[in-house]
């Protein structure tokens, strides 16, 4: 007897997408919070940042039901001194805080020239680089970092985690070409790219994590099950002090600064986690008050891209490029959903009385 096939992939237009996860945030948050967390989330997708986007649905599912998330969050000032302030999350998904606190930042930076809003007592924030595109649309310089409420990278020569994943973002405007952006996380690796290794039975390369002895750590399945992974660059002799750094620069900027917990600290047993960010926006008239900065970053941006290939590549892209080439290319053919993680998401959403059918019915 010949099995079933498998249904093919989802193409979800972006705008549907936005309405169905608007409507099941809702049932879990405010509803200007759910619209703020779901247009964060499709605009993580529209990117091909899927790490960041729908799939993430199930993981806020069970931060919501053990109570590691606000339902009613209050978002507040609590601290404001010319071009900086900090901003309470109350507990909330981290998107709806870092939306406003980084529109702060480029009000403040209209202002003053420059922008720092800090962000406490928040959660996990979605994909870094949403936030500092934000401020590059509305043409200035963008910077957000965020720490992450599960430590996972060791430090060099360590054995234990000490710092999360803590992504870093750049973005800087141009005249007529798309934005620059830079949207890393300081870790070797993706956890994302653990489970691949794992689903493929490969052995992992040494540099990606390390055992409980702070030895290479080849297994993958036992690399998922420790989160012990390394900083960005792996070995001491590939420069993962650097990473570790990096890492550490993160934590500092967005969980000590705005003084919410940092790693180690957010504990398992801790009912919420305290996640901080940072967000940074910079008026490039504020340096150069005849303008010129977007021009010469498009030059800039194509003398990189003019760089003559090295053998077996076809070209050299820009930072940005592959980002801004995939939200084009989603944007009129729709966001891919695999059936497996709509099917999940519909099956939490019936739990909450919500109807989350992804596909059209009349298409």
């Amino acid at each position: 007897m010949r099995e079933p096939a498998a249904r093919a992939d989802l193409l979800v237009p972006a705008d549907r997408l936005r309405a169905r996860l608007e409507a099941l945030l809702s049932a879990w948050t405010r509803p200007d919070h759910a619209a703020r967390t779901a247009e964060a989330m499709v605009e993580a997708d529209l990117m091909g940042i899927d790490s960041h986007g729908i799939t993430l649905v199930p993981l806020y599912a069970d931060l919501v039901r053990d109570g590691r998330i606000a339902r009613e969050p209050e978002i507040r000032v609590v601290h404001a001194f010319g071009a900086v302030a900090t901003i309470d999350g109350g507990g909330g998904f981290g998107h709806a805080p870092s939306v406003e606190a980084m529109d702060l930042a480029i009000e403040k930076a209209r202002a003053f020239g420059i922008g720092a809003v800090a962000v406490r007592g928040s959660n996990h924030y979605g994909a870094a680089g949403v936030y500092a595109l934000r401020a590059a649309r509305a043409g200035l310089i963008g910077l957000s970092t965020s720490a992450v409420h599960l430590p996972s990278i060791v430090p060099v020569f360590g054995r234990e985690p000490r710092l999360g994943t803590n992504p870093i973002a750049f973005a800087a405007p141009g005249a007529r070409g798309a934005p620059f952006l830079l949207d890393i996380a300081t870790s070797t690796i993706a956890i994302g790219k653990l489970k691949l290794a794992a689903r493929a039975g490969a052995r992992l390369p040494e540099g990606w994590a390390v055992d409980t002895a702070g030895n290479p750590q080849h297994d993958p399945n036992q690399a998922l099950a420790d989160r012990l992974m390394t900083p960005l660059g792996g070995t001491r002799a590939m420069g993962g002090h650097k990473g570790y750094g990096l890492a550490a620069m993160v934590e500092i900027l967005s969980t000590l600064l705005p003084g919410a917990s940092y790693a180690p600290l957010r504990a398992a047993d801790a009912q919420r986690y305290d996640v901080g960010h940072f967000h940074l926006a910079i008026h490039p008239e504020a340096f150069r008050p005849r303008g010129g900065f977007g021009e010469d970053l498009d030059a800039f941006l194509a003398c990189l891209r003019e760089t003559a290939p090295a053998a077996g590549h076809e070209r050299v892209l820009a930072p940005g490029d592959p980002e801004h080439a995939i939200r084009a290319t989603r944007s009129r053919e729709g966001i891919p959903v695999p059936r497996v993680l709509a099917d999940q998401i519909g099956a939490i959403a019936r739990g909450w009385d919500i109807d989350f059918r992804l596909d059209d019915p009349a298409e």
